[in-house]
């Protein structure tokens, strides 16, 4: 359902992050005290699902607005002119007065596999009363997607609500997890106000208790869940249910170039994905155009360096054929 007067494609709300890139770092020894680690130059670039997945979103030509906070800091200008520079409509994106820019270090290993060291920041203070505030925003939006919201814990009590508010405007609305994924609270309550959940495996597996992909959508559904759901399974593709009882096994795309560096593939794989759907794919073929934008990302060092545009993605993804 959509309300007839939107500008935006999509809204993107919640982490946003700078990340300082190290590579290569060995991530099965610990690091001892005193010890110099010789690395590559280190890098500075953006993530968090803000970042991820609103510039893979705007590279495959969607218009995106990003929906968060950021701190009074130096780290605040690195955000905007990125998202300024790749299209992202940035008004939203406020200084939180007190809080700082939320910034991570990603440690590397030299087969692309990355550990984090986070600092949550400014992002964490959203609230409820942010989005109703904004309502005209999200009206004005096809999409709305939140991450990672077991991060913001000012807005998990009230998120069922906010989620419902969103939906009344017209606008889709779509959630996505990190860390372990947390729990059934509040997912449970948050599914009947979601067109989109695709989180990963692990994650789905620590909020149900289940192991089995079609079992955990099943839980999904029988919470509520009347959107698409599925599952990022890693190197063995994704599982995507559009509606009950269907299911849809979505394939990897073999990656174009050498793998570099596997940040941020979940996130663009949820922008291609969205992205598919508002272009009027099929869900099938937005599946494929979700798997190319994440073998796209794995190519290039940071989480939206490699992205690229429709076109090539498309091809990537055997959509031109």
């Amino acid at each position: 359902m959509t309300s007839g007067n939107e500008n935006l494609d999509a809204v993107v709300c919640g982490s946003c992050v700078v990340d300082v890139l190290v590579r290569p770092v060995e991530l099965l020894q610990p690091i001892r005290p005193g010890v110099l680690i010789r690395t590559e130059p280190l890098e500075l670039t953006t993530g968090g699902i803000v970042s991820n997945t609103g510039i893979a979103m705007a590279r495959l030509g969607m218009q995106v607005a990003a929906f968060t906070f950021v701190g009074a800091d130096p780290w605040a200008d690195v955000i905007r002119s990125r998202y300024e520079a790749e299209g992202i409509d940035v008004s939203q994106l406020r200084t939180h007065p007190s809080e700082p820019t939320s910034t991570t270090a990603v440690l590397i290993d030299a087969t692309g596999e990355r550990s984090f060291l986070h600092a949550v920041g400014a992002p964490k203070q959203l609230n409820k009363r942010d989005f109703f505030d904004n309502l005209d925003l999200f009206a004005r939006s096809r999409v709305m997607l939140l991450g990672y919201y077991p991060l913001l814990p000012n807005l998990q009590r009230d998120l069922p609500e906010v989620l419902a508010a969103i939906r009344k405007t017209g606008c889709q609305t779509a959630l996505d997890a990190a860390g372990d994924g947390g729990t059934m609270q509040p997912l449970e309550a948050c599914l009947p106000h979601l067109d989109y959940y695709v989180p990963s495996l692990a994650e789905a597996v620590h909020q149900t208790g289940e192991q089995d992909p079609r079992r955990i959508l099943d839980v999904y559904r029988q919470a509520g869940a009347t959107g698409l759901v599925g599952l990022k399974l890693g190197s063995d593709g994704a599982l995507i249910s559009p509606r009950t009882g269907e299911f849809l096994d979505i394939s990897i795309v073999p990656p174009p170039r050498e793998i570099v560096d596997t940040t941020g593939a979940g996130d663009c794989f949820l922008g291609g994905l969205l992205a598919g759907v508002l272009r009027g794919l099929r869900v099938a073929d937005a599946g494929k155009l979700a798997a190319a934008t994440a073998a796209n990302c794995i190519t290039g060092i940071g989480a939206s360096t490699a992205v690229r545009g429709y076109p090539e993605t498309a091809k990537l993804a055997g959509l031109n054929r």
